[in-house]
């Protein structure tokens, strides 16, 4: 079984692999649900841990609804995850309609080959996730990010297991959102998947000692509590990516 960990800072993709994650997925800005790496964020984290490396490719946060210019953003940054040694790329894209939008798709698509392609949890926002499978299949595409339609992997546990039988192995259905060494036997038993996403992100006191709770950058709302978000700092711990991957140990050693 694999475990992939998303991650958005050296820091955390070294805690992940010794943590014993078989797989990355690189973002920046996880609090926005995540926006494509940096070229020197890829670079480091290609050079300081030795685990399979999948980038995420969004050029903004909110919709997946792109322009010309921001699919144009995408080609390059699939150019650049190729020269800096990633080995697959991550993303979606929708049409207004909530459908995926093939085109787009087959074009990106065949210009990240021989990179595998992820398509991301843009899926759970499809109008219907069992045709936005087949045409995710007849693109071919290598995995889907999902949770089911669910808030977490474990809420739309039932559904994930009906996409893994349509799926019948053309593609990978990698269950994703809220797993936690707590519940992650559960799904795994209940959707007969064999690889795991999961952020494991927490909290961390910020160093920073002159803090100036009236002066923010982001859009948040406007409270002194919203405020106080500018200097949150979120990674991920070893011990937690360990006890997840000792969970799914557990599960395999049962399995035999």
């Amino acid at each position: 079984m694999v475990l992939e960990i998303c991650v958005d800072s050296v820091e955390s993709a070294e805690a992940a692999y010794r943590g014993s994650a078989q797989r990355l997925e690189l973002c920046s800005n996880l609090s926005s649900g995540g926006i494509t790496p940096s070229a020197g964020l890829i670079g480091c984290v290609r050079k300081r841990v030795p685990l399979e490396l999948n980038l995420l490719l969004r050029p903004r946060p909110g919709d997946f609804v792109y322009t010309d210019s921001e699919i144009d953003v995408m080609r390059y940054d699939i150019a650049q995850a190729k020269r800096l040694g990633a080995d697959s790329v991550v993303f979606g894209v929708l049409d207004v309609h909530g459908d995926v939008d093939r085109a787009r798709m087959q074009e990106l698509v065949e210009l990240a080959r021989p990179l595998k392609v992820t398509f991301h949890r843009a899926f759970d926002m499809t109008s219907d996730l069992f045709a936005s499978l087949d045409v995710l299949m007849q693109l071919g595409v290598d995995r889907v990010l999902t949770s089911g339609g669910g808030v977490r992997a474990i809420d739309g546990a039932d559904t994930l297991q009906r996409l893994q039988q349509k799926a019948q192995g053309a593609i990978t259905i990698m269950p994703g959102g809220g797993i936690t060494p707590e519940n992650i036997l559960e799904v795994a038993t209940r959707t007969g998947a064999t690889e795991f996403h999961s952020g494991l992100r927490t909290r961390m006191a910020s160093p920073v000692r002159n803090q100036k709770p009236p002066v923010f950058l982001g859009e948040a709302s406007r409270d002194v509590a919203a405020r106080q978000e500018e200097y949150a700092r979120f990674v991920v711990l070893d011990e937690d990516v360990r006890r997840l991957r000792e969970q799914l140990m557990q599960l395999e050693i049962e399995q035999r």
